[in-house]
């Protein structure tokens, strides 16, 4: 992949994409969540301990350390770094220049800065996977535009540097972690959700194995006669496909077909592996008929047996295809012409060969979290590597969906306020579900951290999720930061004008409704009461504040609240506070759109005055012609006697 335009662009646009969503996100829920009426005010978070300036940054690494030099709380801090960490993303979006390792390196400190103060409405794994990602991003971004490199003799690749494809190896093995720990924690954690995926698949499913498990769910959903287990339907590999992959291989050019083949044989590997471990597990797959079959062959110690056998030899497997990697980059540095353009790519390539080991080994601890004795058994170096950069967040874990929930009703917490205690008036959130009639909303690519959390909540007892306590404290006061959250347009939260005198939590399990019911899109079943009613004062709610540390001992000081900077985000604050966050981001987007087609349409235009076009046509245009006699004759040297004849006319006159 060295030498590839494309990928590498695109790569870059995507990640810069998702810094921007995740920043203007973050941004709109600052004040409900982290400000000092938050819920949880960032200002907890960081408090200093009397260290040393470089030992304190090193140990909580957040540029929000610096924030009171600029007159800032730590929460307007956390304001000023998401808009700055935005309108860097979106400048990283449109315009190539910007696409460089040092603006990926401040989008991935930003954000790793808005982590440490975070806490809990930050704590998921695609937080972590961006942050992985984004570290990614500064290995891959180019030093210098690909319009800024010298052109390539012919023959070679136009910007092709040695060191390009250990980046994107990097990005390969981190896909293979994501899906590999993915896939075993299912099992490995007993859920019984999983583990029942291996009844044998009804006749009827037979035209969905070619079928995404997407549209098997969607399906089951619309009341269609489908249980969870049909979603390990698989997709059938065409046959034909095999001539169009030889057609290709046969038309590539001889460099990039090696590295097709490369890629390839890891794919094959990998496709082995697959393939056993579908039929260890009782898969059969009659590709005539279309089914798949699975039946219960294995236990949990024997899952567990597999991969112990399995996980050491993934591990090697890796080393195996970076070391190739690293012998193609080596391959590639000695076909660099020059001696001074050989002593850069020499340069880049040992630091970034360093990097890519480092990261390598640095990953290899949390990727051997699915298999003790796989870990336990590791380099004691990577242990240490791994502990030392740890809280920098460049390699992580992941696990998704460990254990499947809501198989029999999806659990929520629906609050209640009432005045009196007798009348109770639920109080209706934006995102999640709660009025029966309300359709579930669209908020890509917004992500609202206390609706999110508010499901994680349902999963155990409030006492697991203490930041509930500090919620329900801060409705009960009348927080308008936190309102915001609950509902942005304020007239819509039910007691905007006066705050309820109580608050009580009640657990129940959702349902889609059936097809046949009108204007109804949830069903719901009461469970329990989550959290008893109180009010402000009440013991209970006094207790719970003090064994979780949430009470405000301190009242907060205004810092710098005449400040300049202050100020500027206030007003930026005042004028954004109207538009609900998914228009917001929607109108990101639609700005974005409408600059690539502005960029896209002028494209040609700007090609035709750049420096290389002028250079190109400089180089073609005819000399100026001083003898036109001389030159005339040194250029025809046999002329026909007609045009000799017309020739010395024009002479004489």
């Amino acid at each position: 992949m060295a030498g590839s335009r494309l990928p590498r662009q695109l790569f870059l646009q995507g990640v810069a994409a998702v810094f921007m969503f995740a920043f203007a996100s973050l941004y709109t829920q600052i004040p409900g969540l982290y400000g000092p009426e938050g819920i949880l005010p960032a200002r907890r978070t960081l408090r200093p301990q009397g260290k040393g300036r470089w030992q304190q940054l090193w140990e909580t690494p957040t540029l929000l350390w610096e924030a009171p030099r600029l007159g800032l709380d730590t929460a307007q801090g956390l304001e000023l770094l998401s808009l700055l960490g935005a309108l860097l993303a979106l400048g990283a979006l449109l315009l190539s220049p910007l696409r460089h390792p040092a603006v990926y390196l401040l989008l991935w400190a930003a954000y790793l800065s808005a982590c440490q103060v975070g806490q809990v409405f930050l704590y998921f794994q695609w937080d972590s996977l961006l942050l992985e990602t984004g570290f990614l991003a500064v290995l891959v971004a180019p030093l210098r535009p690909a319009s800024h490199r010298k052109q390539a003799p012919q023959g070679r690749r136009a910007g092709a540097l040695p060191h390009e494809g250990l980046p994107f190896w990097l990005v390969r093995w981190l896909l293979f972690r994501l899906m590999f720990a993915s896939g075993v924690v299912k099992l490995t954690s007993r859920c019984p959700a999983w583990w029942g995926l291996t009844d044998p698949v009804p006749a009827h499913t037979r035209r969905l194995v070619r079928t995404s498990p997407a549209r098997l769910a969607a399906q089951a959903q619309r009341g269609g006669h489908l249980p969870h287990r049909d979603s390990c339907a698989t997709p059938v590999l065409r046959p034909h496909s095999t001539p169009a992959l030889g057609r290709l291989l046969l038309a590539a050019r001889p460099k990039a077909l090696l590295a097709t083949l490369s890629l390839l044989l890891e794919l094959a590997v990998y496709g082995f592996l697959a393939y056993g471990t579908v039929h260890y597990f009782g898969l059969e797959v009659d590709w005539q008929q279309r089914t798949v079959h699975s039946r219960t062959t294995f236990t949990f110690h024997q899952f567990s047996q597999w991969l112990k056998t399995l996980t050491l030899p993934t591990v090697w497997l890796g080393v195996a295809s970076l070391a190739w990697e690293l012998l193609s980059a080596l391959w590639r540095w000695t076909q660099v012409r020059g001696w001074l353009r050989k002593l850069s790519a020499a340069v880049q390539l040992s630091l970034v060969g360093t990097a890519t080991v480092a990261l390598f080994l640095i990953s290899l601890v949390p990727y051997s979290y699915v298999e003790p004795g796989t870990h336990g058994r590791l380099w004691t170096g990577a242990h240490r590597l791994f502990g030392t950069v740890e809280h920098l967040q460049l390699a992580n874990s992941y696990g998704l969906f460990r254990r499947m929930t809501g198989l029999g009703g999806r659990p929520e917490v629906v609050l209640e306020g009432s005045y009196d205690g007798h009348h109770w008036t639920e109080i209706e959130f934006m995102y999640k579900p709660g009025n029966l009639s309300r359709p579930p909303p669209v908020v890509v690519p917004h992500q609202p951290r206390l609706d999110w959390q508010m499901w994680f909540a349902a999963l155990g007892p409030h006492t697991h999720s203490p930041w509930f306590t500090s919620l329900v404290l801060r409705l009960l006061q009348g927080k308008d930061p936190v309102i915001r959250l609950v509902q942005s347009q304020v007239a819509r939260y039910p007691f905007h004008e006066q705050p309820p005198t109580y608050i009580r939590a009640q657990r129940y399990k959702y349902w889609f409704s059936q097809p046949g019911e009108q204007g109804q899109w949830w069903r719901r079943q009461w469970v329990e009461e989550f959290f008893p009613p109180v009010s402000l004062g009440d013991p209970v709610l006094e207790t719970l504040l003090r064994q979780f540390g949430l009470q405000d001992k301190n009242p907060p000081r205004a810092r710098g609240a005449n400040s300049t900077l202050a100020q500027a985000l206030h007003w930026t604050r005042t004028q954004l506070s109207p538009l609900e966050a998914p228009a917001l981001l929607w109108g990101l987007l639609v700005a974005v759109g409408a600059v690539r087609v502005v960029q896209a349409l002028l494209a040609p235009w700007s090609l035709r005055s750049s420096p290389e076009a002028l250079a190109i046509r400089e180089k073609h245009r005819p000399a100026p012609q001083k003898d036109s006699g001389a030159t005339s004759e040194q250029a025809t040297p046999a002329p026909s006697p007609c045009s000799s004849g017309s020739r010395t006319t024009r002479r004489k006159k």
